[in-house]
């Protein structure tokens, strides 16, 4: 993955929206979105998959974890025994593993640089990890982007992918609208100014021919290979999720268009324990009662994705 812009909490008839470009060569193997099992006792994963390493750039699980990688562009040497960025995401959604062990033993696997999107809707959490840092960071109702540096690093593609998106967003009156309208921005060819390219220590030409939210190279062997969408639309207080995976070819023509529906994803999240009524000693009148349970029903009804970083004062 090299381009993701995402919404979370910033838009009541849209609560997530997500849209991605996946660049890679297109002689690397892949398949496309579908629901496939990691292995035995695991959860099944919606993605599509590098058939090269078995991992994924961008994917999903009913249980509601959710996981995306791009990686952090430098001129270095790669090493050939590093393991697959994409062998990251199906390590978060398999969710048996909490959080901060999770970002622990990431950050000491020896991958090449990456950024991590990774969110928990059971739990009401999303996190950005990098192998740049040492700590992950909590996302909160938040609008994102990233591309081949840190989150939110202001590259043109990256800051006008986040302005078409917040767009669409606003004016949109359903999820077919809004589809066509992120797939329309994400396949925006144009070339950034050279004033307002990134110095990564690639080529001038090079960062010049990737510095478009589609990339196609000249000689057809790198570019975009597919484009994916997650858009959850608020419908008579459910929430329903739509995945939409566009796949290209190096000779162009037709792009080839799968989707996948999801019902009451993602999951909401259940408020600990220490946030209900606390139980008191003696007798309590029926009133009081029904006023605890009334507490109890507005403290449990949620209405956003993600939690609150703090309780309120």
């Amino acid at each position: 993955m090299c381009l993701a812009a995402l919404a979370i909490d910033q838009n009541r008839r849209f609560p997530l929206v997500i849209a991605t470009n996946r660049d890679e060569f297109f002689q690397r193997p892949a398949a496309r979105l579908a629901w496939w099992s990691p292995g035995s006792g695991l959860p099944d994963i919606l993605s599509g998959r590098d058939m090269a390493a078995g991992g994924t750039w961008l994917g999903l699980t009913a249980a509601g974890r959710l996981a995306l990688v791009t990686n952090v562009r430098r001129a270095y040497q790669p090493d050939r025994e590093a393991p697959s960025r994409g062998s990251i995401v199906p390590a978060w959604l398999r969710g048996d593993v909490p959080a901060d062990r999770f970002w622990m033993g990431v950050g000491l696997s020896g991958h090449h640089p990456f950024n991590l999107i990774a969110a928990d809707f059971r739990l009401g959490e999303c996190f950005f990890g990098s192998s740049e840092s040492p700590y992950a960071l909590r996302i909160d109702r938040a609008f994102v982007g990233v591309s081949n540096a840190g989150l939110d690093t202001p590259w043109p593609k990256v800051v006008t992918l986040k302005q078409r998106m917040r767009e669409a967003m606003r004016q949109a009156p359903h999820t077919e609208a809004l589809a066509a309208r992120l797939f329309e921005a994400l396949a925006d060819r144009t070339p950034t100014d050279d004033d307002s390219l990134p110095a990564t220590g690639i080529p001038i030409d090079t960062e010049r021919q990737l510095s478009s939210a589609f990339v196609r190279m000249p000689d057809a062997t790198y570019g975009t290979r597919c484009s994916t969408l997650v858009i959850t639309e608020r419908i008579d207080k459910r929430n329903i999720t739509h995945v939409f995976e566009r796949t290209f070819s190096a000779r162009g023509g037709l792009a080839l268009m799968r989707r996948s529906t999801l019902k009451d994803w993602p999951p909401r999240y259940s408020l600990p324990d220490d946030e209900a009524p606390v139980a008191v000693q003696g007798p309590v009148s029926e009133a009081e009662l029904a006023a605890d349970a009334a507490k109890l029903v507005r403290k449990r009804r949620v209405r956003t994705l993600l939690k609150p970083s703090h309780k309120a004062a």
